[in-house]
């Protein structure tokens, strides 16, 4: 299924700097980015809950946040791009 992740981590403080980096890091391993703080993700239940796991635990949640938006396995008609950046085949090869 496509999971989409998007977050926003106050970075005003070395802390939250860190997090930042922590977030994007974990996210980079279960997905590809296709904005700044938005990386979609192929994944399966379970991996969903992994990841989903390993971000709640490096974020503030006082002053950070993230949304995770399940698009399921019919997701190709839900996505649409308009722009610069062209998509990508999320189940084809990320790297050549």
């Amino acid at each position: 299924m496509l999971m989409l992740i998007t977050y926003d981590v106050d970075t005003t403080t070395a802390a939250g700097r860190r997090r930042l980096r922590l977030v994007a890091k974990q996210c980079v391993n279960y997905g590809q980015r296709v904005q700044n703080s938005v990386f979609e993700c192929d994944v399966d239940a379970a991996t969903a809950r992994l990841v989903k796991a390993k971000l709640t635990a490096v974020i503030d949640p006082e002053t950070d946040s993230l949304r995770f938006y399940n698009l399921g396995n019919s997701y190709q008609k839900r996505v649409e791009h308009v722009g610069a950046k062209p998509g990508y085949n999320p189940e084809g090869v990320l790297m050549a």
